[in-house]
């Protein structure tokens, strides 16, 4: 078994003589373990920390995967450990929403030091968002390696059926056993690589926003992210495999990614555009009753039809680009024709969709927006509508100011068709 290819000293040094200016968060992580048995060092970690009382939430699944032994563990070792199971709603579904929050905050002991979150991404959400309201460090257990947002800073909920990011406290640390990862459901898995794939177009984004609108860009993070990349595209024979290397290196790559975020304090390197729209789906299946999708998935199947669109707006000619400068506010025109070759630089570098499709596919995940089952008026109404969900400036954005998303809207709908 190879060893961590994470460290968490070697992370913070980095950071520490980055010369961007701008500044960086101390990673708060204590510990960050990655191996085969990793639910037995929790016991010994919670005593180093002092803790006597812990409350550990799962879901019904998540208990019978990981939480249930976890817990025994914790009793046998001296600390006293209840659990709350946060209920699925009338679609089968773990939502992070009001319900959730409030079941979690009722179910939670008076008396509990601490916090353990033992489950997916949303289970993490949920827990996040209430251990930071009642003050409380709590300790990320994820049973499956299927998003980038363990170690994050952020809790995406649903509030009044609106997708909103809320800026928490991340855990103190990340126990991922490769024991109990190797046993998640197989689209699990697959989300979890789809999600990694999202740094492709988010990393063009962000790069975007600070050629086009001067938003803060770091290159350190920038690069811890590609390396989390990385790691994930290293084994991608061995994750289709199911082999026990490939899930390390997906959920290596996935907790670099969270720590990129947390050393710069926002989710820029890891969440573009085409997170607003996999938003925007969960939103249309919440308010019209339909089963949620796995976020992995909703990223990958963006992930393509984003970096067509990049990719579309650097094959622009000069009549067209200059029309499209013409309607955008006057600051991004201006900006953008001075650097419109490294606008087009960064969109050429882009994989092609294909490709990227292709890879989404062998991984077992859907790679298209009819694979999902999404409606195609909802991918139609995303493309103008999602830019609006964040204050980021994206290639979305600049393509509905420019008037190019009408246009375009044909190119990507048959592009969602075709691999």
């Amino acid at each position: 078994m190879q060893p961590s290819q994470i460290s968490l000293e070697a992370i913070q040094a980095r950071a520490d003589v980055c010369p961007c200016g701008h500044p960086h968060r101390p990673l708060p992580i204590r510990g960050s373990v990655v191996e085969t048995g990793a639910l037995n060092r929790i016991p010994s970690f919670v005593r180093e920390q002092g803790w006597r009382r812990v409350h550990l939430v799962a879901d019904r699944r998540t208990f019978a995967a990981a939480g249930r032994q976890l817990a025994r563990l914790l009793e046998e070792a001296g600390i006293v450990c209840t659990h709350g199971l946060v209920d699925e709603d009338e679609q089968g579904d773990v939502i992070a929403d009001e319900r959730s929050v409030v079941q979690v905050l009722i179910d939670l002991p008076a008396d509990a030091e601490a916090m353990l979150a033992v489950g997916a991404g949303t289970l993490h959400d949920i827990v996040r968002f209430a251990a930071s309201r009642t003050q409380r460090p709590f300790v990320a257990v994820p049973t499956a390696a299927s998003v980038d947002g363990f170690a994050s800073a952020g809790a995406p909920l649903i509030v009044r059926g609106v997708k909103r990011t809320i800026q928490v406290t991340p855990p103190v640390a990340v126990f991922a056993d490769l024991a109990v990862l190797e046993k998640a459901p197989r689209e699990l898995t697959a989300a979890g690589f789809a999600d990694m794939l999202a740094k492709y177009t988010a990393l063009a984004d962000w790069r975007f926003s600070h050629i086009a609108a001067g938003e803060p860009y770091c290159p350190l993070v920038a690069e811890l992210t590609r390396e989390a990349l990385a790691l994930s595209l290293e084994q991608a024979g061995s994750l289709r495999r199911g082999e026990t290397e490939g899930i390390r290196g997906l959920m290596e790559g996935l907790l670099l990614s969270g720590y990129a975020m947390l050393i710069a304090d926002h989710s820029r390197s890891a969440s573009g555009s085409e997170h607003h729209l996999s938003h925007y789906w969960e939103m249309e299946l919440l308010r019209t009753g339909g089963k949620q999708l796995l976020h992995g998935a909703k990223v990958g199947v963006a992930t393509a039809l984003m970096a067509g669109l990049l990719r579309q707006l650097a094959a622009l000619s000069e009549a067209e680009r200059d029309a499209a400068l013409a309607r955008v506010p006057v600051p991004v025109a201006q900006r953008l024709a001075a650097h419109w070759a490294d606008a087009v630089a960064l969109a050429a570098a882009l994989p092609e969709p294909a490709a990227l499709r292709e890879l989404l596919a062998q991984a077992g995940a859907p790679a298209t927006p009819d694979e999902l089952g999404l409606p195609r008026e909802w991918v139609a109404r995303a493309l103008r509508e999602a830019p609006q969900l964040r204050d980021r400036y994206t290639g979305l954005r600049f393509a509905n100011e420019a008037g190019l998303v009408e246009r375009l809207a044909g190119d990507w709908a048959h592009a969602s068709r075709t691999r």
